[in-house]
């Protein structure tokens, strides 16, 4: 008989808590959450007027704005004439001397990339920070 009371002994012995080590591993899992850093999203700061918002007074006719069209190949346009992009700062600088009060309004194709736009939009800053930049969404 103490033989079998010495295996059911034994077969008890061999039993492992596994409880202890899960505790560990919860445990290390909240501290990964917690301590984690998650990635932020970088937006672009993009001044898109109000298409709900109607506009009581006329628009003032002696201040030109700087109109840039792009269309869906990312293709540049200024008054109706192809520029290429590194002659866009050119191009703004030489129109926002003749008239300083100038806005850049880009008006872009829905599938033009958006980094037409911030070549576009640093091109303008380049020229003057204090210019403001803003995109228009193609009407068809």
């Amino acid at each position: 008989m103490s033989r079998r009371r010495g295996k059911a002994v034994e077969e008890e012995k061999a039993d492992i808590d596994l409880t202890p080590m899960l505790d560990v591993v919860f445990i290390m899992l909240i501290f990964f959450i917690v301590t984690a850093s998650f990635v932020k999203e970088k937006a672009l700061d993009v001044n898109v007027p109000d298409p709900n918002q109607t506009q009581d007074t006329p628009p003032d006719t002696d201040k030109q704005n700087i109109l840039l069209v792009v269309n869906a190949n990312d293709d540049i346009s200024l008054a109706g004439s192809r520029i290429d992009s590194r002659a866009v700062r050119a191009r703004i600088a030489q129109l926002y001397a003749e008239n300083p009060q100038a806005m850049v309004i880009v008006r872009a194709h829905n599938k033009s990339s958006a980094d037409t736009y911030v070549q576009i939009a640093d091109a303008a800053k380049e020229v003057s920070p204090a210019i403001q930049v803003s995109l228009v969404p193609f009407e068809k």
